[in-house]
């Protein structure tokens, strides 16, 4: 047998094993079930044993301090954390203390066409995309997902124009949904 097929025979062998685990509550066997949180490992005995384990095994993260900062709100030391949404920064002292660092906001030089009185900002949706929003929010909900230009359009002369990366490379729309022609 090659060293391939050994490494091979040896990995099913472990997801056999794994398969024909046994519930270390009652004996019976264990199921991969399916959650609308996840999969996970639960006892075929279910109800009368509610015995359940993750699929994958999570390793625990470490708070860690950062050394030579300070909380502005109690002045305690800040620290890197891990939460359900990823890695921040907020204070050692929760839940006493709920102050979390956020990434400064970058405002653009380009006045809201909506409101008149904001200026667009970049932001960053749950997903990771980047759009456009005004900083006067929830006031104003103008939002857009290229990047805004201040230049009036020669068609319409709404204030705004977006950068477009397209195929003949990059050019520039009117932000106006009416008109949207390219410049």
């Amino acid at each position: 047998m090659s060293k391939s097929d050994q490494s091979l025979f040896s990995l099913h062998e472990h997801a056999l094993q794994q398969a024909n685990e046994t519930c270390p509550i009652c004996n019976a066997s264990l199921q991969i079930k399916h959650s609308k949180a996840g999969s996970f490992w639960g006892c075929s005995q279910y109800p009368t044993c509610d015995y359940t384990r993750p699929v994958k095994e999570v390793t625990k993260f470490e708070e860690q301090i950062l050394p030579g900062s300070e909380c502005p709100k109690c002045g305690g030391s800040l620290a890197v954390k891990q939460g359900r949404y990823g890695l921040f920064i907020g204070c050692s002292n929760f839940p006493a203390c709920d102050h979390i660092e956020h990434e400064p906001e970058e405002t653009l030089d380009v006045q809201c066409p909506s409101c008149k009185k904001g200026h667009l900002r970049e932001k960053s949706s749950r997903y990771g995309k980047t759009f456009y929003a005004c900083d006067t929010y929830p006031k104003c909900k103008y939002a857009i997902n290229h990047p805004p230009v201040a230049q009036d359009c020669k068609e319409c002369g709404f204030p705004l124009l977006l950068k477009r990366n397209m195929a003949a490379g990059e050019k520039l729309q009117c932000a106006n949904k009416k008109c949207g022609k390219f410049q």
